[in-house]
C-alpha cells in the first residue's frame, strides 16, 4: 500500500511532517457519538501546516469534516495555495478517503492535481490527486464570468 517513491514533489521531510500532523490532528477530533476518529492537516504552499479535526453535533448533519475544518481554518488564517493534503483514520487497509463533499469542498480551493495522502491506523497511506477522487469535477472554473452571465440573462 504505502510507498515513498511518489511523493508529488514533497521533500521525504515535508511528507514525514504532513504524515505526522495528519495523525496527530485525530486527538483533536470531537466525536463523541461516532467515536470515528479524522484528523487532517494541509501543507500550504508558505511551507506553514495548518491541521484540524472532525467535529460532531448532537443534531448530526450540522458536523463537519476534518478535511472541511483544515481548510476552513487555513482560508481563514489567509492561505491562498495548498501543496498536499492529509487524511488519517483509526481504519485500517485500506485508509478512508475524504467524502464526497469534502472532496467538493476541496476543489474550491486546490488544483485537480493537490496530492491528498490518506493515513491508516498504521501509519501506511495511499495517495491520489484530487482529479483522481474527483473526477469531471465542477470548480470556480466552472462558472461563467459575471459578464457572461448578464449575456445568458438577457
Amino acid at each position: 500500500m504505502s510507498s515513498t517513491n511518489n511523493l508529488h514533489g514533497l521533500t521525504m521531510e515535508q511528507f514525514k511532517e504532513l504524515r505526522s500532523k495528519t495523525i496527530a490532528a485525530k486527538d483533536v477530533a470531537y466525536c463523541p457519538y461516532s467515536k470515528f476518529r479524522v484528523g487532517s492537516a494541509v501543507l500550504c504552499h508558505d511551507g506553514t501546516f495548518v491541521i484540524g479535526g472532525n467535529v460532531e453535533n448532537a443534531s448530526y448533519p450540522v458536523g463537519i469534516c476534518a478535511e472541511r475544518c483544515t481548510l476552513v481554518k487555513a482560508v481563514t488564517e489567509g492561505k491562498k495555495g495548498f501543496k498536499a493534503l492529509g487524511v488519517a483514520t483509526d481504519v485500517k487497509n485500506p485508509p478512508a478517503s475524504p467524502c464526497g463533499m469534502c472532496r467538493q469542498f476541496i476543489r474550491e480551493f486546490c488544483e485537480l492535481t493537490l496530492p491528498i495522502f490518506m493515513f491508516d491506523s498504521d501509519g501506511e497511506h495511499v495517495v491520489m490527486t484530487l482529479g483522481q477522487l474527483l473526477p469531471m469535477s465542477f470548480g470556480p472554473d466552472s462558472l461563467p464570468s459575471a459578464e457572461e452571465m448578464e449575456k445568458i440573462r438577457a
